[in-house]
């Protein structure tokens, strides 16, 4: 079993919990198909009215498919197999809420999973991040799932950047993804706390308001999800390069190596990438990518807690304080 379901009678929630820590909690096609009864079996089950779902361990909430399974693919390109599709609770007609308590990474895949709750609780250790074109993959069902919770500008920017960026715990709760930030192993217990207080409140009530608030955006979706499996089957790389290209990937995003590059502009604060908000820091080497070309480079102050202020460089006066630093080199510290 790669799921587990603990059910608190008293408190009327049950917590799911996808448990394949040694894989990041990535989705295998048992993973998925537990999934979709557990879903199937928890619409019965009157003695729960709200939901919580995580995944084991503090490394991942999870990283999506699992890239040891195989999943042959119909010969059109309109037509798509994604085993994904169906591991929602509402792809499985579940309209209880459900709560997702986010600790360490959450990518890819998982946002199938993250699209479906009614909101999310993260850890500040937890990052966000969507790895499909890093490895020649359209993002479709993934950036389609989070329009529906993130502004547009930061879903295309983080579904075009794949593994370059991550986005970290207060900046998901700063653009609406995230609903609130706990101290690191703290998200489940908040957010059990929050299902406890929901399922004490009429069943009926609640569901129906679930059902209220998706209706408010499910046209736009539904018409969205119906372009994807054209959008990826004429956008996606083969299957042996996409293979290619995961096996020589380097550090910046994904399996737990470095963060992605950090990015940011005078007389604003820069995101860090993998250590937001935890307390941890980054020694950051950095040139100069000003409009003058001048190449400086430069240390950047270690980041502690949230962000730090961007260093000007000495051309900045001269473009009235455009500039824009690339990283070179990071090391945690």
């Amino acid at each position: 079993m790669a799921l587990l379901i603990e059910r608190e009678a008293a408190e009327g929630v049950a917590l799911v919990t996808l448990d394949r820590p040694d894989k990041l909690n990535a989705i295998d096609l048992e993973t998925a198909e537990e999934l979709a009864e557990s879903w199937r079996e928890l619409r019965y089950d009157v003695g729960v009215r709200a939901v919580v779902l995580t995944g084991s361990g503090t490394r991942a909430f999870c990283t999506g498919i699992d890239r040891g399974v195989s999943v042959p693919q119909p010969p059109s390109p309109y037509a798509v197999d994604d085993p994904l599709l169906r591991i929602g609770p509402k792809a499985n007609d579940l309209w209880k809420p459900v709560v997702a308590a986010v600790e360490g990474m959450a990518c890819g895949g998982a946002f199938y999973l993250l699209g479906e709750a009614e909101f999310i609780v993260a850890s500040r250790d937890a990052t966000f991040f969507d790895p499909h074109t890093t490895y020649g993959m359209v993002s479709a069902y993934e950036a389609i799932a989070m329009a529906q919770r993130m502004p547009f500008g930061e879903v295309a920017r983080m579904a075009l950047m794949g593994t370059a960026e991550r986005i970290g715990a207060a900046r998901a709760h700063a653009i609406g993804l995230v609903s609130e930030v706990t101290e690191p192993g703290g998200a489940v217990a908040a957010a059990l706390r929050a299902a406890g207080v929901i399922a004490g409140y009429p069943t009926d009530a609640v569901q129906g308001t679930v059902r209220a608030v998706w209706a408010a955006q499910e046209a736009a979706r539904t018409q969205a999800m119906a372009q994807a499996p054209a959008l990826i089957a004429l956008g996606n790389l083969g299957p042996e390069r996409q293979a290619e290209l995961f096996a020589g990937r380097r550090g910046g995003g994904g399996g737990g190596r470095s963060p992605g590059a950090v990015r940011g502009w005078p007389g604003r604060a820069v995101r860090w990438p993998g250590a937001v908000g935890a307390g941890l820091g980054w020694a950051v080497t950095g040139r100069c990518r000003g409009r003058l070309g001048c190449g400086a480079r430069v240390s950047l102050p270690r980041a502690r807690g949230l962000c730090t202020p961007e260093p000007r460089c000495p051309c900045a006066p001269a473009l009235s304080g455009q500039s824009s630093w690339a990283v070179t080199s990071q090391r945690l510290t």
